[in-house]
């Protein structure tokens, strides 16, 4: 807290702006002596406002929340957790947040400590790390059974060869060679699938300083090329995001291959003259990505206005050889969320008929 702040408590507790999830201290009354800068956010309120105010008039149940913060001050229980609604803005009776609500006590028996996370928030932070700890096993299982698909892969197309070399000028041979080049071109092509699986993992980062702006750009010229017509990208930056540093490569690849999934989702609203895509940029506060905490990130969301993904894959679209769209390959989200937790990050996706959020959030120096 600065030195001009009314409430020289607030001193004591500046740390909790740090946090990312909402935090107030409160007396036993429930007036507030403290309120974190992502309560501040999610409130739309300034800290002057909600300072000083009681903490039960921004809840649906203030009932429930003066009975918790009551019990806790007297020392009738350790702590409190329940759901509730949280009211936000200059008009929040029309704005209603459903919150998990944690009360607890602090070292002053005078204050309590109440802990608001979001609903969607919590839920998110799970999803996430269920989708990180997923990936990464499902890596490391691709990556083993490649390896072990190449070698008698090899073996394969080997032998087809030279077999069609030992039946060459004979009439057996002329019989048998349409067989021995479908083998030869079959082996070919899991060949390049292996090589797209082990593709990340083949080769060294080249760490250089990276502009998103860049990269979105560049993604943008190669889809619009694709797709002269029916199409439109719009930009929305954020022209302060500082530089960080990555392979600018592996990310052009990575947004790459997202665009073009929402360019390939896109072909009836492309027919109509409709279809759009919207580059965002952003900068995020506080995120956690997997396990780990970063002070800022940067967020860039590749949207468009196709049907949306199909529901029965929308929890698996990250795992290899799943697709929604036929003659995919399944490997283009893979390689992208690979490249993105190369970069200690993670994308994840919000869709729904009409709209769909790719959304890529890598740390911030």
């Amino acid at each position: 807290m600065n030195e001009n702040d009314p409430n020289p408590l607030g001193a004591n507790f500046a740390a909790f702006d740090l946090l990312a999830t909402m935090v107030a201290v409160v007396r036993p009354g429930g007036d507030c002596v403290f309120a974190n800068t992502a309560f501040e956010d999610v409130m739309r309120l300034s800290r002057r406002t909600v300072q000083g105010a009681n903490l039960s008039d921004w809840f649906g149940d203030a009932a429930r929340l003066a009975d918790a913060v009551s019990a806790v001050a007297r020392n009738a229980i350790a702590s409190s957790r329940f759901d509730g609604l949280l009211r936000r803005g200059l008009r929040p009776h029309e704005d209603l947040l459903p919150v998990q609500v944690i009360v607890s006590q602090t070292d002053n028996p005078e204050l309590v400590l109440v802990e608001l996370i979001e609903n969607a928030q919590q839920a998110r932070q799970d999803r996430e790390e269920r989708t990180l700890d997923q990936v990464q096993a499902t890596k490391e299982l691709v990556r083993n059974l490649a390896h072990e698909i190449k070698n008698p892969l090899g073996g394969i197309r080997g032998a087809a060869q030279l077999l069609a070399l030992e039946l060459q000028g004979t009439e057996l041979g002329l019989e048998l060679n349409e067989y021995t080049q479908v083998i030869v071109h079959e082996a070919d092509r899991l060949q390049v699938l292996v090589d797209r699986l082990l593709a990340p993992h083949r080769r060294a980062q080249v760490v250089v300083d990276v502009n998103i702006h860049e990269v979105c750009e560049r993604v943008r010229s190669v889809i619009l090329a694709e797709y002269p017509r029916g199409l439109r990208i719009e930009r929305d930056y954020d022209t302060s995001l500082p530089d960080f540093r990555g392979d600018r490569e592996q990310l052009i690849q990575a947004v790459l291959n997202i665009a073009q999934n929402a360019a390939q989702a896109l072909h009836a609203q492309i027919a109509e003259g409709t279809a759009m895509i919207t580059l965002q940029t952003r900068v995020a506060r506080q995120v956690t990505i997997g396990k780990q905490r970063w002070r800022l990130a940067l967020e860039l969301h590749v949207q468009d206005n196709g049907p949306g993904v199909p529901a029965e894959i929308r929890d698996r679209i990250f795992y290899p050889l799943v697709s929604g769209r036929d003659g995919g390959s399944g490997l283009g989200l893979t390689l992208a969320q690979t490249i993105a937790q190369q970069h200690q990050g993670m994308i994840d996706c919000d869709s729904e008929p009409g709209r769909t959020d790719f959304r890529i959030t890598l740390p911030l120096p």
